[in-house]
């Protein structure tokens, strides 16, 4: 097999990079060290300087950039054909890409290019040391189930792992790696869609849930929208921000910024407290990575206690005011 190293796809937003593809260091690392392989970061960038160097602080062997005013705002008609020839030239084993909207546009369009498989939303990873195929582990079955998933014949492997499944790993800003810069340019009439503005939604920019430590997330148990009121206090007092199921979103109680689940934003924080929530599959596949989960419920028999570390059981307008003020307590 002529291919070999792992990459990691570094997204990046105006230079800045984001923290799925700083994320997938870590687990890329693993997977590369399993059969000798090199760890190297690719970015497309208008400018890749700070995703080169944060990619490298964060564990990258080697940084391969590709960057030219055509990559300035993400664009598929730029992006992919540079992704393409940057694997064609460099030929890569594996490569891991973020689950954004970003990454779920790019990957398969790279991949269809390529005439190579690529698995979707993944939440694992492992590799046999023997052959070298990644074993990919994602939902299947409106995530009443996991899946694990090779693509045995045809190379790169590509998958696309969802944000927020693995932890950035420790940062060391003393660490260098070498870095190719790849000349790919794409012409103008070849890009038909171009940006004409950026509107950012500002309550969406504040909502920060896979870069959070604590969050207090609220479901249809809360009974009414007026209700999250109660669960922002609660975040508020414990220095946390406020997530949601997707039945809230649904029912249009809060926006889908906040959505924690298989179709929200997979987290893993510190502490994870779901108030209202009863564990649909689809919502424990987005939080239970977390390190301490608290669920308060007044069904004793809601799935969400099964992977709860503690319980409450009661009902939410009367624990969570308490709840808040006895944190309250123990701050003051």
């Amino acid at each position: 097999m002529d291919n070999k190293n792992l990459w990691v796809y570094i997204e990046q937003s105006y230079g800045e990079p984001k923290s799925v593809g700083l994320e997938l260091l870590g687990p890329g690392r693993m997977l590369a060290d399993k059969v000798g392989e090199k760890l190297v970061a690719v970015i497309i960038a208008g400018d890749a300087s700070k995703a080169a160097a944060a990619a490298i602080a964060y564990g990258a062997d080697e940084v391969i950039t590709c960057e030219g005013p055509e990559y300035e705002d993400y664009n598929t008609d730029a992006y992919a054909p540079a992704l393409e020839a940057l694997i064609q030239e460099f030929k890569p084993s594996v490569m891991l890409i973020g689950a954004t909207s970003h990454g779920r546009d790019l990957g398969p369009r790279v991949a269809c290019h390529l005439k190579t498989g690529l698995t979707a939303d993944c939440t694992s990873l492992d590799r046999d040391v023997e052959t070298g195929k990644v074993q990919w582990t994602r939902p299947a079955f409106g995530g009443n189930l996991m899946a694990t998933i090779e693509c045995p014949n045809d190379f790169p492997q590509i998958g696309t792992v969802r944000p927020g499944v693995f932890k950035k790993g420790a940062k060391d800003e003393s660490r260098t790696a070498p870095i190719t810069k790849f000349d790919f340019h794409v012409s103008e009439d070849q890009i038909h869609a171009k940006l004409i503005e950026r509107i950012v939604d500002a309550g969406a920019e504040l909502v920060k849930l896979e870069d959070a430590d604590i969050i207090c997330s609220g479901g249809r148990g809360l009974g009414k929208p007026e209700n999250f009121s109660l669960v922002q206090a609660l975040a508020d007092a414990i220095g946390g921000v406020v997530g949601s199921s997707r039945a809230a979103v649904d029912a249009g109680w809060i926006s889908h910024a906040h959505q924690v689940g298989q179709t929200g934003k997979t987290v893993a924080p510190k502490l994870y407290i779901a108030c209202g929530i009863s564990g649909a599959i689809q919502h424990l596949a987005g939080m239970s990575g977390s390190d301490c989960i608290v669920a308060i419920n007044k069904d004793p028999d809601a799935p969400i206690f099964e992977v709860a570390n503690y319980g409450i059981v009661g009902d939410i307008n009367t624990v969570l005011p308490a709840l808040t003020e006895a944190i309250k307590k123990l701050k003051a």
